[in-house]
């Protein structure tokens, strides 16, 4: 992460300085399976709470690939699970007004266990299948406060409304 000071003239011929916030851009993907979903639940440290979301990440310092890549790496690193097909749902900013930051969404389908790899940070996660009501009950009771994940729920919803997808 990087913190870029810009100079900028306003629209009014002022100038003033736009604190930007550079960080590498992230995945999150949605492992469907069964009308439910696959969500992690791990320490988030900002929060203070241990929180539910979908698998999301970005590619470690010196590590590069892309966006499918990425993707797949994360699922497998947090879940164990491999997806026979991985279907992208759209590309969304972090924080417009502060980050430059983008993170695309995925559908991961044809799921199949395999073993974890957490990084150091994430030892403690734990991963279960939730079944979409479930998943809606979570948002609804503030179990789930990621706006990554419900991000990448409302993409899978207009997907689904445009019958570009079905879920398993």
């Amino acid at each position: 992460m990087r913190l870029r000071k810009d100079e900028i003239e306003r629209a009014d011929g002022s100038h003033g300085t736009y604190a930007v916030v550079e960080r590498d851009n992230f995945a999150v993907i949605i492992p469907a399976e069964n009308g439910g979903f696959f969500l992690v639940e791990e320490y988030r440290y900002p929060l203070g709470r241990r929180c539910w979301s979908f698998p999301q990440g970005s590619f470690p310092k010196g590590e590069d690939g892309t966006p499918e890549e990425l993707a797949r790496t994360e699922l497998a690193q947090e879940t164990g699970l491999r997806a026979a097909n991985l279907a992208r749902l759209g590309t969304l900013s972090a924080s417009h007004g502060s980050s430059s930051q983008y993170g695309e969404y995925w559908l991961a389908t044809g799921l199949i266990q395999g073993p974890t790899d957490l990084e150091p940070e994430e030892l403690g996660l734990r991963h279960e299948w939730v079944p979409r009501a479930g998943f809606e009950a979570m948002i609804r009771d503030e179990r789930i406060v990621d706006d990554s994940s419900l991000a990448g729920y409302a993409l899978l919803l207009l997907a689904e409304r445009r019958g570009e997808i079905s879920l398993p």
